[in-house]
């Protein structure tokens, strides 16, 4: 008899990875979006103006809830609300129905955001919690909280996971730019600052997700997951041209240069600190589970499913 999987953003960049592995695995997946999509099995919910129908949890032995409200161009202030709508609340109200529905185990793909800034120099773990200014982390770790809350208390099977960057084929955001950009030449190289950032192939990431909703050990704790191998930003640049088929530049812009720009104003220096600043976090606690990372940066064009 096959398993039945309740998947959220189940069209995004990881959900799309999670469902095609669940179906090579003979899962029943139940899928839920915004709009219609090509999943048989699909309820359209949004989670911002709609409350989930009962009928989603019925026979689902396990629910990956991957949807949320990511990092938006507007002011976040102005927008809170809808943060707290999406990443907080709908979390909350899914995992309430799923202990209404008698679901085994409830999955959380949360983030590195949630727990705050790592400090300089170090690679971050599950213990390095910080208080974050940035809405997106604070309503991912008021979720974490929440959702531990509510396992603890039914006794439903919770497992968080916080992915870092991810990467892989069809890959968006941030990664995506620099790849277009260095395939048109318009993207400068970058300095060697010696910084280092985490991150995680896609296919990786899917895998580390099923592991934590299987073994017994991953129940009501978070786990952080990389490939295990902290890039500089120069080393990324450097990656992303072999990707593209492009010669590595023998040249870099001057690291005075963002300097400068980041004077500008706050809006050039933050996206500055996130091009060339660190941030390093360990999964040394999800291989002690048996994670194994199969990729890195160089596979990033490479998928097993």
């Amino acid at each position: 008899m096959s398993k039945s999987a309740l998947i959220t953003g189940s069209t995004g960049f990881v959900g799309k990875r999670l469902v095609n592995f669940l179906n090579m695995k003979n899962y029943h997946v139940r899928t839920i979006s915004r709009n219609t999509t090509l999943y048989r099995d699909n309820i359209v919910c949004d989670l911002v103006n709609d409350k989930f129908p009962e009928s989603i949890m019925e026979s689902i032995d396990v629910v990956f809830h991957l949807a949320g409200f990511a990092h938006d161009m507007r002011d976040a202030n102005k927008i809170a609300d809808l943060y707290y709508k999406v990443n907080v609340s709908a979390t909350v109200q899914l995992a309430n129905l799923a202990v209404k529905f008698g679901v085994k185990r409830f999955v959380f793909v949360s983030s590195v955001k949630a727990g705050g800034s790592p400090p300089f120099g170090i690679c971050a773990n599950e213990e390095d919690q910080s208080n974050t200014e940035d809405i997106y982390g604070k309503t991912k770790r008021e979720a974490e909280l929440a959702l531990l809350k509510i396992g603890k208390e039914s006794g439903m099977y919770v497992s968080i996971i916080r992915p870092s960057l991810v990467y892989g084929p069809d890959v968006r955001g941030n990664l995506q730019l620099m790849l277009s950009g260095i395939g048109k030449r318009w993207f400068p190289p970058l300095p060697e600052t010696g910084n280092q950032r985490s991150m995680i192939h896609v296919d990786d990431l899917v895998r580390a997700i099923l592991l934590v909703a299987k073994d017994k050990r991953a129940n009501g704790e978070i786990f952080i997951a990389t490939d295990g191998t902290p890039y500089s930003s120069r080393e990324i640049y450097n990656t992303m041209c072999g990707v593209t088929g492009k010669l590595i530049p023998k040249w870099s812009a001057p690291k005075t240069l963002f300097d400068l720009a980041s004077l500008a104003s706050p809006r050039i220096k933050y996206k500055i600190n996130k091009l060339l600043g660190d941030e390093c976090y360990s999964s040394v606690k999800l291989e002690e589970l048996g994670f194994r990372a199969k990729k890195s940066l160089k596979d990033m064009n490479e998928t097993d499913f």
